[in-house]
């Protein structure tokens, strides 16, 4: 018999609920994308976001749950990401857990957000085997992971700064391309040239798996400002291309180099900015040429999704790893908060 975990993800502006059997078979991903709201701001406002949270989350559950063609009844537990987040959105979905965990008296099981974007991989491709290295990538978090088990997962970089996701952002409101800034830049980038200028590859010089991407968003922003004062028109194209082009390089330099150092075969990517294509197209080219295995998802789940969230759940619920209903979001939960290392 399948064991079906309820997912649940509100960890910034998607709203998403999902249902997925044995911790493989995706049977309902449903999200309610915020992405039009915050346009407007130019960024995710937290207050706003955690009332749409609220507004949509029923909806999005009985959806998904229509969707799988199951009820309350037939469910083993109910997942939720109970952090890293903004902390309004992510108590949203951690009480909406609960109250079904209580109501329905099935485990709750409460996820970290990164790890979560690693099983998206898990669910793209369920024969990956450890160990592994995972990047995860997106509009706060750079992280690269060494993992040798579903139970033991080890953080070996991190941002020092600004996250990758974050960058795009910056990046792209410094050249007027609006919210959000991640596929901004790679649509216009597409009409420039990554080699017509160049800009600093932040940390490949020095031994370490952590990344800084301030003073490469800094660079862009001096670039604008020094080409305008002299009168020159500034090709945003260009630009985009070799601001992608820069945030690649040293993201598959640090992964790759982790994956040499600790004697891996298989990379996982993931996250939001890999839906990227550019970058998925670069982890390709280098996986081919040093013949190691890459699992990157498909664009729909490297962005936010609960099905991961569901995923991450079912290696938990084989664990008897489950969360006491006084268990609380923690806004900037560490990565080796769920897992032993």
């Amino acid at each position: 018999m399948s064991v079906l975990i309820l997912g649940i993800e509100t960890s910034c502006d998607e709203t998403a609920a999902a249902v997925v059997a044995d911790g493989r078979e995706i049977l309902a991903n449903i999200v309610a994308s915020q992405v039009e709201v915050h346009r407007h701001f130019g960024g995710v406002v937290p207050e706003v976001a955690s009332r749409r949270h609220i507004e949509a989350l029923n909806p999005v559950i009985a959806t998904a749950l229509s969707e799988a063609g199951i009820s309350f009844s037939d469910l083993a537990a109910v997942a939720v990401t109970h952090g890293p987040g903004l902390l309004g959105s992510l108590l949203v979905g951690l009480m909406a857990a609960k109250s079904i965990a209580f109501a329905c008296n099935i485990p709750l099981i409460t996820v970290h957000h990164i790890l979560a974007h690693v099983y998206a991989c898990f669910l793209t491709a369920p024969d990956t085997t450890f160990p592994l290295i995972a990047l995860v990538v997106s509009g706060g978090h750079t992280d690269l992971i060494y993992a040798t088990s579903h139970s033991e997962f080890r953080l070996i970089g991190q941002t020092r700064d600004d996250a990758a996701g974050e960058a795009f952002d910056k990046a792209a409101r410094a050249m007027g391309l609006g919210y959000p800034g991640g596929p901004a830049i790679e649509r216009l980038a597409r009409e420039g040239a990554p080699t017509a200028l160049y800009l600093p590859r932040p940390m490949l010089e020095e031994q370490s798996y952590d990344t800084s991407f301030s003073g490469l968003k800094t660079a862009v922003v001096n670039h604008l400002h020094r080409e305008r004062q002299k009168g020159n028109p500034v090709n945003l194209a260009d630009l985009a291309a070799a601001f992608q082009a820069a945030v690649t390089e040293v993201l598959v330099t640090k992964a790759f180099a982790a994956a040499a150092d600790f004697k891996v075969k298989t990379i996982l990517l993931a996250g939001g900015v890999a839906a990227n294509g550019y970058l998925r197209e670069r982890f390709r080219e280098e996986a081919s040429r040093r013949h190691l295995r890459l699992v990157i998802p498909p664009p729909a789940l490297c962005t936010d999704n609960a099905a991961m969230v569901a995923a991450a759940g079912y290696y938990h619920f084989l664990r008897g790893d489950f969360a006491p209903l006084t268990v609380n979001a923690v806004a900037n939960l560490p990565l080796t908060a769920d897992f032993a290392v």
